[in-house]
């Protein structure tokens, strides 16, 4: 087996205005290609990250995740981003709104990281 490259990571938002903006206009990620699934009742936007792709389903009716920290449930923990800079990113999430944890070194790495969440409460991780 060969798995050296995550192809796609899926995320579930619950209001496609909410969701697309915070991805989109405030995180920058590029939209692929959008399409609402009749079937479904749910739209997927597909977003560029790098050489891998963001799945964001925006559907109704699914469980909220627990609360974080503390509260943790059986699957994805949360989206980990690597920056050049920490710091800068953490700089221009605060400048468009977006609040953050206060920037921590890795105990394994001594890397800077930090944290910040989705408008559905999804944890998502900057890393150095």
């Amino acid at each position: 087996m060969d798995f050296t490259h995550i192809h796609h990571v899926a995320v579930i938002g619950s209001n496609y205005e909410k969701s697309k903006h915070f991805y989109v206009d405030l995180l920058g990620l590029e939209v692929i290609s959008e399409h609402y699934r009749e079937e479904q009742q749910d739209w997927i936007i597909y977003l560029r990250l790098a050489d891998a792709v963001l799945e964001l389903f925006i559907k109704q009716g699914c469980p909220k995740r627990p609360g974080w920290p503390g509260q943790e449930a059986y699957g994805l923990r949360h989206l980990s981003f690597r920056v050049p800079s920490v710091e800068e990113t953490v700089k221009e999430l605060h400048a468009a709104g977006i609040e953050t944890e206060p920037i921590r070194k890795d105990i394994f790495t001594g890397e800077s990281m930090t944290f910040f969440h989705d408008p559905d409460g999804l944890p998502i991780e900057l890393h150095e």
